[in-house]
């Protein structure tokens, strides 16, 4: 099985009549929901508010957490500054030995993001329900694997657009246009020492996008691939010789 974490803020949700009308039990449920269709992936939820809007202090994430989570996604907007540094960095280790990482739309401006690129993760934003299309870079890669079609649609997002200040992707596998005529780097993988990163942008609270099929089927598919072989304990030993002079 492979063992999820889906995190969310979970702020939107509670506070916004519109939010929760789309996503009544919260964005990381409706995420879980398709996920758990799955035998192969067992899925466990993380929130930075509890039901009543209180901030956690440990923003829903402990030690037995992260040592039993094989993959975590990571769904956050207005709420980066809350999550305490030193759990920022407690997960940031988590993927360096090898925990893999996914983050959705507004997430590329978490503490965690940011430590893991070591740039600004800046971009061009607009919400204007603009329709998105997002093309397909490359259909052998294991994260876009059953999609079959050059590009597929949103009917509306908020737009995110070039430049991104991240740092060189290890692969692009995606690029969105706008109908506003924006371009942005949708879909985008890197390695960091033992674990896998991916960037997905599409997720905007207001819209229905986590019931689309493709970006259920990406998710998926992503899940699988930043599933790790093993995780390796970080450390900076001290060696003795395997040969003798």
């Amino acid at each position: 099985m492979i063992k999820v974490t889906v995190w969310n803020e979970y702020w939107h949700e509670l506070k916004d009549e519109k939010v929760k009308e789309v996503y009544p039990k919260g964005i990381h449920n409706a995420i879980k929901e398709f996920l758990s269709t799955n035998e192969d992936i067992e899925v466990t939820t993380a929130t930075l508010h509890d039901e009543e809007g209180n901030l956690r202090a440990d923003a829903g994430i402990t030690d037995e957490l992260l040592e039993n989570t094989d993959v975590m996604l990571w769904w956050g907007h207005v709420k980066h500054g809350e999550v305490p540094d030193e759990i920022a960095l407690k997960v940031k280790d988590a993927v360096l030995s090898g925990m893999g990482i996914i983050f959705l739309h507004s997430a590329h401006h978490s503490k965690l993001f940011k430590l893991l690129m070591g740039t600004t993760c800046n971009l061009g934003w607009r919400e204007s329900n603009d329709k998105e299309r997002i093309w397909i870079l490359d259909h052998n890669h294991p994260i876009t694997a059953g999609l079959n079609d050059r590009f597929f649609e949103l009917e509306a997002e908020e737009t995110y657009s070039e430049p991104f200040g991240i740092p060189e992707p290890d692969k692009l596998l995606m690029i969105g246009w706008y109908n506003g005529g924006e371009v942005f780097r949708s879909g985008a993988i890197w390695h960091r020492e033992n674990g896998k990163v991916f960037y997905f942008q599409p997720g905007h609270e207001t819209f229905p996008t986590f019931y689309n099929e493709n970006v259920q089927k990406i998710i998926t598919n992503a899940v699988r691939w930043a599933n790790p072989a093993c995780k390796i304990k970080l450390e900076c030993p001290w060696i003795a010789r395997l040969e003798e002079k």
